[in-house]
């Protein structure tokens, strides 16, 4: 049965309706400060219906999604895949220096031999 819809795409985190009902994430105190993209909410959404709240949601590229950024010296951990022995991929994170988190392109998917 069809229902009444108000779809909105918003075209980033700076869009009006980009962190309806999206909650902030909690910091884990592992990392320092709020992401400066998604101001600690790791994603935004990038579809709204604002009659049935249903969404799209897109990952921060900046934070990967943690809603926090180191600051200082410390590893930041990445999502990370690494084929098993029996030639599966495995997620898995892995600790890289921040330089290398930040530099990374967030559509590249690494993937580690055994």
């Amino acid at each position: 049965m069809p229902h009444a819809s108000s779809i909105v795409t918003c075209t980033g985190p700076n869009s009006p309706h980009a962190f309806d009902i999206v909650p902030l994430q909690p910091r884990n105190g592992t990392l320092d400060a709020l992401c400066p993209v998604c101001k600690g909410h790791g994603q935004w959404n990038v579809e709204i219906d604002l009659v049935s709240f249903r969404c799209k949601r897109a990952i921060c590229d900046h934070c990967h999604g943690a809603g926090w950024v180191e600051t200082g010296e410390d590893p930041v951990v990445l999502p990370d895949i690494e084929m098993t022995p029996e030639g599966y991929p495995k997620w898995n994170t892995r600790f890289a220096p921040k330089e290398e988190a930040v530099a990374q392109d967030p559509g590249e998917t690494r993937l580690i031999a055994p």
